[in-house]
């Protein structure tokens, strides 16, 4: 008879994966479905629709120096976490699509030629600032198929790119390492998707 730790229900999950992942998707789909359980439950995004959020956006449509665009990403998350807190304190579940650890992923392939170690550098930089998450889902899929599921897209942002995202899952895959990550194969079928994220944030 095992003897495991006592799993407890997530309160704060955040989603990752590179584009065409299928993250946002499957965020979405959970949330309404914990949402039908009774459950007080959030769903928000990053970068944020703040006024800060949206600059991030146009630091990324615009092609804005790396530094001014991890700046950006990483104060709009501090703002965020301040409405995230608001949310835990309520008893609120909170799910987030992208949040630390995409800053970490992308940037710090747009920071490799700048700084040592980006991603370390990007991490002190919000350093007891930020919010630890319960759980962050890591949503695993190679580059070209991601990219085979979002080619209809009209405008496919600069970070779209098969070889900057292969580095960014490489740095996806480094990144996931701990209790806290759990790596999702994201070719297996929706509702199997559906049922491993439902099953760990309320412990079933």
């Amino acid at each position: 008879m095992g003897t495991g730790e006592k799993k407890e229900m997530k309160h704060f999950v955040t989603f990752e994966g590179i584009d065409g992942s299928g993250k946002s998707t499957i965020s979405k789909i959970v949330f309404k479905e914990i949402r039908n359980q009774g459950y007080d439950v959030i769903l928000t995004q990053e970068p944020t629709n703040t006024r800060i959020g949206k600059q991030v956006q146009k630091c990324i449509e615009l092609h804005t120096d790396p530094f001014v665009t991890s700046f950006t990403f990483i104060a709009d998350r501090i703002q965020h976490c301040q409405q995230i807190q608001k949310w835990l304190d309520d008893d609120k579940i909170v799910l987030c699509d992208r949040y630390a650890e995409s800053t970490y992923a992308y940037q710090g392939v747009q920071l490799e030629e700048l700084v040592n170690n980006p991603i370390k550098w990007l991490k002190e930089l919000s350093k007891d600032r930020i919010l630890i998450p319960d759980r962050t889902f890591v949503f695993v899929i190679k580059p070209e198929s991601a990219l085979a599921r979002i080619q209809h897209r009209d405008n496919l942002i600069p970070f779209e790119k098969q070889a900057f995202l292969e580095k960014v899952h490489k740095n996806y895959l480094k990144l996931a390492k701990g209790k806290r990550f759990l790596k999702i194969d994201a070719t297996v079928p929706k509702k199997e998707l559906i049922k491993i994220c439902m099953g760990d944030i309320l412990s079933r």
